[in-house]
């Protein structure tokens, strides 16, 4: 994407996209789905991991600042692992209202930003200058709904195909 011309314009983003995720998380526990394993993980997995994420943008927004979870020095796979065994025991129906009780408060939050400190890393106490907020926002939200959503349309692709035909 571009760079947002404004916040409501990544606020729109945002929010489309997770209606989409949030409707493909809908059709497969609609088919008692949310429980099958998509590799090592879950759909409840790839939920808590996403809402992982999340909480740590309401974190940055909130304190206008780069701040948050030690997990961010390790690298991916190994910090996915930690957020993996954190959230690994928690029931779906917790999972689920934790995620939409995140979100919210990043909806909440995302309006308290200027459509400059979505471009200004400076805004940002101890955010490199190289970076952009904005970027940062749109990594930990819908492009991170969009990649996981095509490793649940893939799978399920993948289990369509292997379905008999007759």
């Amino acid at each position: 994407m571009d760079t947002p011309g404004n916040i409501h314009e990544l606020i729109q983003v945002i929010e489309g996209a997770w209606l989409n995720w949030m409707n493909l998380v809908n059709q497969m526990q609609d088919k008692g789905s949310t429980n099958i394993g998509m590799g090592n993980w879950s759909l409840k997995d790839i939920i808590a991991h996403i809402t992982w994420h999340e909480q740590e943008m309401v974190g940055l927004i909130q304190a206008h600042a780069l701040v948050g979870s030690e997990l961010w020095n390790l690298p991916t796979d190994e910090r996915n692992a930690a957020i993996y065994e954190q959230t690994k025991d928690q029931p779906l129906e917790q999972v689920l209202a934790e995620s939409e009780q995140v979100h919210q408060q990043l909806l909440d939050a995302l309006p308290t930003l200027s459509d400059e400190d979505l471009i200004d890393p400076s805004s940002f106490p101890n955010m490199p200058p190289d970076w952009q907020p904005w970027m940062i926002i749109a990594q930990n939200t819908y492009e991170h709904y969009e990649d996981h959503m095509k490793d649940v349309e893939n799978w399920l692709a993948d289990q369509n195909a292997s379905l008999p035909r007759g």
